[in-house]
């Protein structure tokens, strides 16, 4: 089948690195004739490494280059069985150009989005045929990491829902199929790890550097949440943020910090600026946490029930199922363990009961434990 790829940034090279790699014949799309031969550069590199560290042979790497075509108009997608887009998250702009490709492909041609914050359904809308919208949904960098989740919209057809499926699981990825739901599985569970780390901050329990130490050294996250947002960019994971809080009509447990905001107006953004919650200009120091092991414990748990409960709404609600909530957690955001095996180790009753003491003490709606953690603590 030839795969086609719209937008050359860094997600969508990604993609279309996975698909050449994975035997197809890919077309990568971009208006911008600088940005594709910024992708195909990328590619070149990333292939030349692979070759260097013995993992693939100059053979396999120029094949893998022989499959990939770099075109700047999408008309090229003619003869592709399937279009992964990956390109600004503007709604009008994705309208256009899914109009734009159902017009040059065949009938059974699935058109897939990329979105991490739009909705599937209204990406499809403008679709003549909208049974072959799906979202299938990278995490970055694509080629290395193992997650794709898999959104059917309600106008999905069965029959394009499973061939998506098999063609990403094809390519040796973890797949989990998700309701089309703001921030599908991961980036909806995941928003405590960063929310409630602010919070804790805002309310002067422990700095930045306390905060990370207590969820990698007792909680074995690879990363604290504040390392985390400087890696992602603020500006990112704030208007992630934003989004997720407006697309669930302001639900109080997604409200974004303005700790958060306050950093990303400043231009805070992180590494890339050399400034976020850390300094990381030349010759400066990253500040040492208060290794205090019980107010470590408390940030850990703190946390921890939260995204529990976060995970157990996302069951309740029928967003996907138990091993796919769990499979997305430790494979897209590199959890040690899945939330909802986590719970069962630390058994439900105590984090019902963890999460009880935090919702008397604020009595804020973000702390209210979700009715199926409730029963199943009772049974």
């Amino acid at each position: 089948m030839k795969v086609g790829v719209l937008g050359a940034g860094t997600m969508g090279a990604g993609i279309a690195q996975v698909a050449a790699q994975s035997g197809h014949a890919t077309v990568l799309v971009d208006v911008n004739p600088e940005q594709l031969a910024k992708a195909k550069a990328g590619i070149e590199k990333v292939l030349a490494r692979l070759v260097e560290k013995g993992n693939k042979t100059r053979e396999e790497a120029d094949t893998i280059l022989s499959r990939l075509t770099f075109a700047g108009a999408i008309d090229q997608f003619a003869g592709c069985g399937m279009i992964i887009e990956a390109i600004v998250e503007k709604l009008e702009v994705k309208h256009t150009v899914f109009r734009q490709m159902e017009a040059v492909v065949e009938k059974d041609c699935i058109l897939a989005s990329n979105t991490s914050s739009l909705s599937i359904a209204s990406i499809g809308s403008v679709l003549e045929q909208p049974s072959r919208i799906v979202g299938i949904h990278f995490f970055n960098p694509a080629p290395l990491m193992p997650l794709v989740e898999i959104i059917p919209a309600v106008q999905t057809s069965e029959a394009t829902l499973q061939q998506a499926k098999q063609l990403i699981d094809s390519w040796k990825k973890v797949t989990v199929i998700c309701k089309d739901t703001p921030g599908f599985i991961v980036n909806r569970v995941a928003r405590p790890f960063y929310g409630e780390a602010l919070r804790i901050y805002e309310e002067g329990v422990a700095d930045f550097a306390t905060i990370d130490w207590a969820m990698t050294t007792i909680g074995g996250f690879r990363m604290g949440p504040f390392t985390l947002m400087d890696y992602i960019g603020n500006d990112i994971n704030y208007t992630v943020t934003e989004t997720v809080f407006q697309a669930f009509y302001y639900d109080p447990r997604f409200k974004p910090s303005f700790t958060q905001k306050r950093h990303m107006e400043a231009g805070f953004l992180g590494r890339k600026t050399n400034r976020g919650y850390y300094d990381y200009a030349e010759g400066s120091d990253l500040p040492k946490p208060t290794e205090d092991m019980a107010l470590g414990k408390q940030i850990f748990e703190r946390i921890l029930v939260m995204l529990i409960n976060e995970a157990f709404d996302a069951l309740f609600l029928n967003v996907a199922s138990r091993e796919d909530i769990d499979l997305a957690m430790t494979n897209g955001v590199n959890y040690p363990k899945g939330l909802l095996q986590w719970a069962d180790e630390l058994g439900l009753p105590y984090v019902l009961e963890k999460l009880e003491a935090l919702f008397a003490e604020y009595g804020e709606d973000r702390y209210r434990p979700n009715p199926l953690l409730r029963r199943m603590a009772k049974n």
